[in-house]
C-alpha cells in the first residue's frame, strides 16, 4: 500500500474513528462475533415488568413539528438523461453523481460541447443552489463529476452534464484539466474490457493533521460572495465494471484523489483505496447489495493506469475533431 493511500486512510480514520477503519483490514471483521458470556460488571437493574411503548401516554408530541415542515436532511435526488445524483444543500455540491457508460454509448457522437453552457440547477431551491457567480474569479474550475465526454450520445444528455449540480470547485491546472481528466479517460477505456461500466463520483472533506497541535482538523475554502459553495479537499470515484451476465461478476475499484495538482507520472494505484474506506469517509454505501462471491478487484482484472493527454487535444476530440499531431509523432 502506497504512502498516499496510507495518508488517505489515516485521514479517514481521524474523521470516523481509527478503530472502525482499522477493522477494514482485520480478517476478523468477516467472521461472526464470538458469543459474549456472562459479565460480573455492575449493570442497571432491569424492571420486572418493563413498560411497553403502547402503554405510555407521553405528555409531549415532538413530531408535531412536521406540521410546519420537515427540517431535513433533504438529498434532492435528481435523475437526468445522463446522470442520477443526490445534492448536498449544506455544501452546495453534489453528494454523489452516478453514470452508466457502454461501448455503444461512447461510440455515438450526436452532440457538440460548443453548444453546451454552464447553468444553475433550478430544481434546487435558490437559497441552497450553487450560482454561476460563485465561481466567478474564484480560482477554481467548475469541475464535472460526470464528464461531458461520457454523454455525447445526445445533445440534451450532454447539456445536462453542465448543470451546476454536477459540478464541484476543482483545481484547474494539474488536476481537473489533467490527472482528473486522465482518470475519466481510464474509466472510458474500461469499456474495451467490460460491456457495462457504472461509476459513482463525488466530493470528500477529509481531515488534515494540524502541524502545531497534532490534532486532526477538517478545513476547506468556501467560494462565492457571500460565501456559498464549499471547496472539497478530495474526490472519489467508485467503479463497477460488469461482465454483462445476469448475476455475473462485478469488478470493483475505488479511488480517492486530492483536489490539488498531481504529476501525470503518478501511478493511479497510489490512489486506490478500499470501497469501505470511502463509505466511512462519506457516510454513503455503494455495494451493500452486491454479494461478496460476485465481487472482483478491478485492478487485479485490468491494468489500472492513466494515459496523459494534452488538454487541448482532449477538447478537440470531445468536439469531434481529430487530436492535433505532436512533434515527432
Amino acid at each position: 500500500m502506497s504512502k498516499t493511500t496510507l495518508a488517505i486512510i489515516a485521514g479517514i480514520s481521524a474523521a470516523t474513528g481509527a478503530a472502525a477503519t482499522a477493522a477494514l483490514y482485520s480478517s476478523r471483521s468477516e467472521r461472526k462475533a464470538p458469543a459474549v458470556g456472562p459479565t460480573t460488571s455492575p449493570s442497571a437493574p432491569v424492571p420486572a415488568h418493563p413498560l411497553l411503548l403502547k402503554d405510555l401516554s407521553p405528555p409531549v408530541h415532538p413530531n408535531g413539528l412536521f406540521q410546519y415542515g420537515f427540517p431535513g436532511p433533504i438529498s434532492d435526488l435528481h435523475p437526468t438523461l445522463s446522470t442520477t445524483s443526490a445534492f448536498d444543500r449544506r455544501t452546495r455540491n453534489p453528494m454523489w453523481v452516478a453514470e452508466h457508460i457502454t461501448p455503444a454509448s461512447l461510440s455515438a457522437n450526436n452532440a457538440d460541447r460548443k453548444h453546451s453552457v454552464f447553468v444553475e440547477d433550478v430544481t434546487i431551491p435558490s437559497k441552497f443552489r450553487a450560482k454561476l457567480s460563485d465561481y466567478f474569479r474564484s480560482g477554481y474550475d467548475r469541475g464535472h463529476q460526470v464528464p461531458a465526454a461520457d454523454a455525447k450520445w445526445s445533445q440534451d444528455a450532454l447539456d445536462q452534464t453542465f448543470l451546476l449540480s454536477n459540478m464541484c470547485p476543482q483545481v484547474g491546472d494539474g488536476f481537473n484539466r489533467d490527472y482528473w481528466a486522465h482518470l475519466e479517460d481510464f474509466c472510458r477505456r474500461l469499456t474495451t474490457n467490460f460491456p457495462s461500466v457504472r461509476i459513482v463520483t463525488g466530493p470528500l472533506y477529509l481531515p488534515k493533521r494540524d502541524p502545531e497541535g497534532g490534532k486532526w482538523k477538517v478545513s476547506y475554502e468556501v467560494i462565492g460572495n457571500p460565501p456559498n459553495v464549499a471547496v472539497p479537499t478530495h474526490f472519489f470515484k467508485v467503479v463497477f465494471a460488469e461482465d454483462g451476465k445476469t448475476g455475473g461478476n462485478v469488478s470493483l475499484g475505488a479511488f480517492v484523489l486530492p483536489n490539488a495538482p498531481i504529476a501525470n507520472d503518478k501511478p493511479l494505484t497510489d490512489f486506490e483505496v478500499p470501497v469501505e474506506a470511502i463509505e466511512r469517509a462519506s457516510g454513503l454505501e455503494f455495494a451493500g447489495k452486491l454479494p461478496m462471491q460476485r465481487r472482483k478487484k478491478l485492478c487485479e482484472e485490468v491494468h489500472c493506469s492513466v494515459i496523459a493527454r494534452e488538454y487541448m487535444d482532449r477538447q478537440r476530440n470531445l468536439m469531434g475533431q481529430a487530436p492535433a499531431k505532436r512533434l515527432g509523432a
